[in-house]
């Protein structure tokens, strides 16, 4: 037991995603262990209370009517037996289902969490991130809850076929009615279980984009609020809010509906049971007892189903959330590896990208200059083989493309403008591999001019990171990210702008000390700093996504024009 409650699970496992069914039978096979022993306990449940009336039954007939106390003495003693062990299984049977529900749950939500750190931002273009929330924290749900129903599912099947041939043995006419009249009233559900489901996904959908434009609106309050446009966002979530109300009404009719037909099929198929059992016994085809068992079996079939209504709305539920996850685990990341790998030279290499002809000599610091900083960015995308397109940039004529994509992401770090920050510790944010002590971490952030974000801190390296940094500034943010971006040691390290939200004065010390640590090994900065370019060793200067220029930055300055305007245009911004 200990061993099936281990969660999160060690490894959710590989998910056949190919539909919403195919989904929902691989994750049942995951956990058949528990499912058997949910299901063997919950047929035990409801069997052994499908057998209270034929128990009493015999005590009345044969203990009270025929007068024999030994008879009802006995009869008495299986009916305490019965409940002992209908309560005993029931207990067993909660807590397998329970174990059920969230190995189903989890294992889903791993697999989605799984999913967003392999594919990155390529999930977040496919799917809007209010959806992939929305999938973590209600599909899951939804799906672990069918396993959660299946134990008492089957019950219901086994027990209302124990009834019905019990039944059949004691009226035949009685014993037919129960077995077709089930079936019946559970076919009849499919009319409402059918636009039920329609209705469902129109709301998770509207929900997801609720969830999504919420998130978007959190990410992006400072910059709204700088902007003032905190009241356009709050018109369109209310707009958005009451679409969710409207597909939530038309959602409400018909969940109302098929609640009150748990309640009503049911009480009429009791009522039509012992209306037939009671013309039964005046006409003396079944005995007093008989009778009573006869409105016991009816008043038990409530049991199976309202089960089996719950079992259709859990199944429908299920399904739909099925579907939104196979939607997020079909995303497929932007790089993969291909069916062939080659090794990347040892020791430095020159790498060289053929779309802007930029060649990074190994062992220098290389300074990107572009007059659209997106053509920049791209370039940095594209040596660290980030992003949708795959690029012929080649490291010493080896292409990354054919490389394993861990060697590159080990020789290879890009440390991008916006930086990144997660929860936990700060020492665990510089040093997520726990490769370093703390004096190379602090020598790290001293490279970074980040003394004194480590200096406000009351536990220092010990404090905990809140969700995105949000406690720090744009600023802190950019250091403890280019600290981070230092210590992984990398032997080529790509930086996009890291000091665009300092000041002048941090901005170089920073240059300063950046240069000593990295000496003798590759740095490429993207930036339009004269304060990082005059550190540089060489300048590469892109106009319209190709080089155009490249020599020092005294040079550049003098010699073009164009240069010296994207320089100094930078500089006043």
């Amino acid at each position: 037991m200990n061993q099936v409650i281990s969660l999160p699970l060690a490894d959710p496992g590989t998910p056949v995603i190919s539909s919403p069914t195919a989904y929902l039978r691989w994750v049942g096979k995951g956990q058949w262990r528990t499912l058997v022993v949910a299901i063997c306990f919950g047929i035990v449940w409801l069997v052994s209370q499908a057998l209270f009336p034929a128990a009493m039954g015999k005590a009345i007939d044969e203990g009270i009517i025929g007068g024999d106390t030994r008879s009802l003495l006995r009869w008495c003693a299986i009916l305490v037996g019965l409940v002992t062990v209908s309560a005993f299984s029931g207990v067993l049977r909660h807590r397998y289902a329970v174990v059920n529900w969230m190995q189903g749950a989890f294992r889903s939500a791993q697999l989605v969490g799984h999913k967003a750190a392999d594919t990155g931002e390529a999930l977040t273009r496919a799917i809007p991130t209010g959806d992939v929330v929305a999938t973590v924290s209600s599909d899951s749900m939804r799906i672990g809850g069918l396993y959660d129903m299946l134990a008492r599912f089957a019950g219901s099947v086994v027990s209302y076929v124990v009834v019905a041939l019990i039944l059949i043995k004691a009226s035949t006419p009685l014993g037919l009615v129960v077995l077709v009249g089930v079936p019946v009233l559970v076919g009849c559900l499919t009319f409402i279980v059918r636009p039920l489901q329609a209705r469902q996904l129109a709301q998770r959908e509207e929900s997801g984009k609720l969830i999504g434009l919420g998130a978007d609106t959190v990410a992006g309050l400072r910059v709204l609020r700088g902007i003032g446009g905190e009241q356009t966002f709050l018109s369109r979530y209310a707009v958005q809010s009451q679409s969710v109300r409207e597909v939530g009404n038309r959602v409400a009719g018909y969940q109302a509906a098929l609640d009150a037909a748990q309640v009503l099929l049911p009480g009429l198929f009791v009522l039509v049971v012992v209306w037939l059992g009671a013309r039964f016994a005046i006409d003396g085809q079944i005995t007093a007892g008989q009778l009573v068992a006869f409105y016991g079996y009816t008043a038990f079939l409530v049991i199976p189903l309202r089960n089996a209504t719950e079992m259709v709305d859990r199944a429908t539920r299920a399904h739909i959330g099925a579907r939104k996850l196979t939607r997020v685990l079909a995303v497929q990341p932007d790089q993969v590896e291909g069916a062939s790998t080659q090794p990347l030279p040892a020791g430095p290499a020159r790498l060289h990208d053929p779309v802007s002809q930029v060649t990074i000599e190994p062992g220098q610091f290389t300074a990107v200059v572009s007059a659209r900083p997106e053509d920049s960015a791209a370039l940095a995308d594209r040596l660290g083989r980030f992003g949708a397109n795959e690029t012929d940039v080649r490291l010493d004529g080896t292409r990354l493309a054919d490389a394993p994509l861990a060697d590159v992401r080990r020789r290879i770090v890009v440390s991008e403008n916006e930086p990144r920050l997660f929860t936990g510790t700060l020492r665990d944010e510089l040093d997520p591999w726990g490769e370093h002590d703390d004096a190379t971490i602090l020598e790290a952030l001293s490279v970074a001019s980040g003394d004194d974000v480590l200096e406000a801190l009351p536990a220092g390296l010990d404090n905990e990171v809140e969700e995105r940094g949000r406690a720090f500034s744009g600023g802190q943010r950019q250091r403890l990210a280019l600290t981070r971006a230092l210590l992984t040691g990398a032997e080529t390290l790509v930086l996009v702008e890291p000091t665009s939200a300092v000041d002048a004065h941090t901005e170089a010390r920073i240059a300063g000390r950046l240069t000593a640590a990295r000496r003798g090994r590759t740095t490429v900065v993207m930036s339009a700093s004269p304060l990082l370019l005059d550190q540089a060793d060489h300048v590469v200067f892109l106009r319209d996504g190709t080089v155009a220029a490249a020599g020092p930055h005294d040079r550049l300055m003098t010699e073009h024009p164009d240069y010296r305007r994207t320089v100094v245009r930078g500089e006043e911004d």
